[in-house]
């Protein structure tokens, strides 16, 4: 149970004390799940307050109906408006608003008299319940306590028969009302979720659930422990005929393995430069959504491990291996997730996976690739923004193609004048790179040019610093490094005093010739 007490009690009418206030959570409906403690509350309190729409009837009174004495002083708290328009000058919200404040001050006048007043809350008076906007308004002035109620996600999850989540999955609790893009992507992202507040908002939670992939595996569930319950696979569920006391909802993975699809697919997933922080929700939902997952064993321990899923492990100099094995697993039925690092079309696995599912036998499998923070973007936000304006995107590795190539495009980048982002810049095996770059590059900059050293960004070890181009040390750089260069424009400073860390940006604006 949950208590509030405050030193500072409103004085009771002639000297009487004041009354207490309790929110009564009755759960979901069936009067059998309401808690002893809140049938010993309703017994024994002097008002049994309730909210209702202005047709009077209220389900909450009808729950604890049984529990309401004849001599007990009723307070029904009659929505003016529910779903219809009004004229007031404050809309929607402030017309709620001002009822609130007045059923309030009618509870206050209850408890001022020395009064107990019972507020009766259908599932949890803290869970979406109208109970809390008289907490919020009464809680502060006298002694309240709140007595927690079966919700109607518990009760949801009973009917069905399915557990809602297990070991480390996480559950979403999202209210219908959401946009349906908002909705898609917190769909898409999480393990388990319950979707409330159905009703109208069913065709757009429908969508959210198709758009994230999410609808082979949820139910309808309505009026959950209450006359007319009904549950369902939401897929065969007729929109025409949803209440507002419905919920959707997605249950666990893990108990509840999602159907097995219809034909295999490979995803390409960026992770981002570095840990959870980092990855999009349609990546962390096709991610938990796999099958399998297939990836360079660094970027595979960023995602964590789920019963059930197969997890193929490689050296990073087999993308080819690793993009046949994906397609393979794929041609087998299996959902097949590749994990990149960063964006998997910069540098990255989405080329390799292409580049094999272009040939036979791989065509006809679906391949998609999901996009991913960047090392560049990355390092670019730690700093500032070196990248505002034109720039260009090069690896400084002649593993996969000739130096002269890097050499060239390092001097075009250069002599058009635009910021450059240089990947794989040296490693134990390639320590000469950087030194060249520099030397090509000061043919055209300045000595004193901003160059950001970003390295592990988003990780344990991340450093960024800023140093003059003329300075930039080879010796300092690896293959978790990542070097902006600035353009002739690019500005560095120091904020403020005595603050060691420079702030470089590049302007949006450039010279006229």
């Amino acid at each position: 149970m949950t208590e509030q007490h405050t030193t500072d009690r409103t004085a009771g009418q002639s000297g009487t004390a004041p009354g207490r206030l309790y929110g009564v959570g009755l759960g979901p409906g069936d009067p059998s799940l309401m808690t002893l403690r809140a049938v010993e509350v309703i017994s024994s309190a002097d008002v049994i307050a309730y909210h209702s729409a202005r047709h009077g009837r209220s389900i909450a009174r009808s729950i604890a109906e049984r529990h309401i004495r004849p001599d007990h002083l009723e307070e029904p708290l009659i929505y003016p408006i529910t779903t219809e328009s009004t004229d007031h000058p404050d809309g929607y919200r402030g017309a709620l608003n001002d009822f609130y404040t007045e059923a309030a001050a009618r509870l206050a006048a209850h408890l001022d008299a020395g009064r107990t007043v019972a507020v009766l809350a259908e599932g949890d008076p803290l869970f979406y319940g109208s109970y809390q906007h008289m907490h919020q308004r009464l809680a502060d002035r006298y002694e309240t306590e709140v007595i927690p109620g079966v919700t109607s996600v518990s009760a949801a999850a009973a009917r069905l028969g399915k557990p809602l989540c297990e070991a480390d999955e996480v559950l979403t609790i999202l209210p219908g009302t959401l946009p349906t893009e908002e909705l898609t992507a917190r769909l898409a992202a999480t393990d388990a979720a319950v979707v409330m507040k159905l009703g109208r908002t069913f065709p757009s939670v429908h969508q959210a659930l198709t758009d994230s992939g999410r609808l082979p595996e949820a139910d309808y569930v309505e009026r959950a422990t209450m006359p007319g319950e009904r549950t369902a696979p939401l897929s065969e569920v007729d929109p025409a005929s949803v209440p507002y006391f419905s919920v959707a909802v997605v249950p666990s993975r893990i108990a509840t393995p999602p159907p097995a699809p219809a034909a295999g697919s490979v995803v390409v997933v960026g992770t981002g430069p570095a840990g959870p922080l980092w990855l999009t929700p349609e990546s962390r939902g096709a991610l938990a959504s796999a099958t399998d997952l297939v990836g360079y064993t660094t970027y595979l321990d960023r995602v964590p491990v789920r019963p059930g899923q197969a997890r193929h492990a490689s050296d990073n100099k087999v993308e080819s291996e690793r993009a046949e094995l994906a397609l393979d697993l794929a041609r087998r039925g299996h959902r097949v997730a590749v994990v990149s690092g960063g964006d998997p079309g910069i540098f990255a696995m989405a080329t390799a996976v292409l580049e094999v599912a272009a040939q036979e036998p791989y065509r006809s499998v679906p391949v998609r690739v999901l996009p991913g923070v960047t090392a560049a973007n990355a390092a670019a936000a730690r700093a500032g923004a070196p990248l505002g304006h034109d720039y260009a995107v090069i690896s400084l590795s002649d593993r996969l193609k000739p130096w002269e190539v890097i050499a060239d495009r390092l001097r075009a980048a250069a002599s058009a004048d635009l910021a450059m982002a240089l990947y794989n810049p040296g490693s134990r095996t390639r320590t000469w790179q950087v030194a060249k770059a520099r030397e090509l590059l000061l043919e055209h900059r300045a000595p004193d040019t901003p160059v950001v050293m970003a390295r592990d960004v988003g990780g344990p070890t991340e450093s960024v610093r800023v140093v003059p181009l003329a300075a930039l040390a080879p010796e300092e750089v690896d293959m978790r490094t990542i070097l902006l260069i600035g353009s002739s424009q690019t500005e560095s400073v120091r904020r403020e005093a005595g603050d060691d860390r420079e702030t470089v940006w590049t302007p949006r604006r450039y010279p006229e010739a």
